[in-house]
């Protein structure tokens, strides 16, 4: 039965206007989700492109930041500053510790490793708190060339795994004169809303049972209850034969205490479902991604053995890869969160994706 979503009409979530927006006490409201004034990073506002520290990571050491678009961007660079560019995305609910043995990997061959925190993710924040907290798939893919600007990167090899292999597709599909070539975990993954609104079969909804919750008012709040617990749940049910320790997730968990976390997660999944709206300045390119653009650049597919996330078969998307293009199979329990899972496996992808 399709959920019901209490007080919540369709297009709700980015019909407000920015100055609406501003005038709210604790900062931006999105779907019910306040977004506290601690969304706007110190400086906010301010011109410049000047890439400075920010904390650290574990496994990573020291963080940089950089305004790039409508974010101060968090990220860890790793290799000589005059290597090949390698840009690794994370998903949801994961963060750049997806990389944090695939990094120094890529690193150690020459490489220079650029790993963000998406939109909501760890220190990432807006420049705006008058900025919609959207989490439409053009929108975070509008975040990674403004990145590549502002740290004036003119190409690069792609790396992603779940939000962050959608990301890399989209940017391999839409602009692929700015990469030389495309790692995707569960290959082919982006989106159109119009077609996932239809209903599917009970064994795919089933699947899918965290996108129907948060599509709900309570899915919101629990959510934002506890976004960690939440993922620890998700991770033992997407990699059902990892043996992570809780070192390994709490370090992971610590990058979703962001003021904008839940607004831009319950977002992005009620956006895939048609049941929020994106912002128009991004209509064009999602009118081009809804027609499933092909993509030409050299691109290695991975998939992992034990997958307990939805995901669709290989076959189903290898026509989608027109250029010089390979598919790899994992053994051995490998789950969802393939890179950090198997990380040899997947830096070798990324070593050899140019080579094909």
């Amino acid at each position: 039965m399709t959920p019901t979503i209490p007080a919540m009409p369709r297009r709700h979530f980015l019909g407000a206007t920015a100055a609406t927006l501003a005038a709210a006490p604790i900062g931006a409201l999105l779907g019910g989700v306040a977004v506290p004034a601690s969304a706007q990073a110190p400086g906010a506002g301010a011109v410049g492109t000047t890439a400075g520290r920010s904390g650290a990571a574990p496994g990573f050491g020291a963080l940089r930041q950089i305004q790039a678009g409508d974010l101060r961007v968090g990220y860890a660079e790793l290799g000589p500053a005059d290597g090949v560019p390698v840009i690794l995305l994370h998903g949801w609910p994961y963060d750049i510790h997806m990389y944090v043995d695939v990094a120094p990997q890529l690193a150690a061959a020459g490489h220079r490793v650029i790993v963000p925190y998406l939109r909501g993710y760890g220190s990432t924040r807006f420049v705006s708190a008058g900025t919609p907290r959207n989490g439409q798939q053009a929108a975070v893919a509008q975040d990674i060339l403004s990145l590549m600007d502002a740290l004036r990167i003119e190409r690069a090899v792609l790396g992603g795994c779940d939000w962050g292999a959608r990301t890399a597709c989209i940017l391999a599909a839409l602009w692929p004169e700015r990469f030389t070539g495309l790692v995707s975990v569960s290959g082919y993954l982006i989106g159109n809303p119009k077609a996932n609104a239809r209903a599917q079969a009970p064994a795919v909804e089933f699947a899918w049972w965290y996108q129907s919750y948060l599509a709900t008012d309570r899915g919101r709040d629990g959510y934002a209850a506890d976004p960690a617990g939440f993922a620890r749940f998700i991770w033992q049910q997407a990699s059902p034969r990892w043996q992570f320790d809780d070192a390994t997730f709490l370090r992971s968990a610590a990058a979703f205490d962001n003021p904008d976390h839940v607004a831009i997660v319950v977002h992005n999944y009620r956006w895939r479902i048609g049941l929020a709206e994106g912002e128009s300045r991004f209509d064009a390119l999602e009118a081009r991604l809804a027609a499933a653009p092909a993509i030409a650049l050299p691109t290695i597919t991975l998939e992992g053995d034990a997958n307990g996330a939805p995901h669709p078969s290989p076959a189903a998307y290898a026509g989608k890869f027109t250029g010089r293009y390979q598919h790899r199979n994992l053994a051995g329990g490998i789950g969802h969160n393939l890179p950090q899972e198997a990380p040899q496996a997947f830096a070798q992808a990324v070593l050899d994706v140019t080579r094909l």
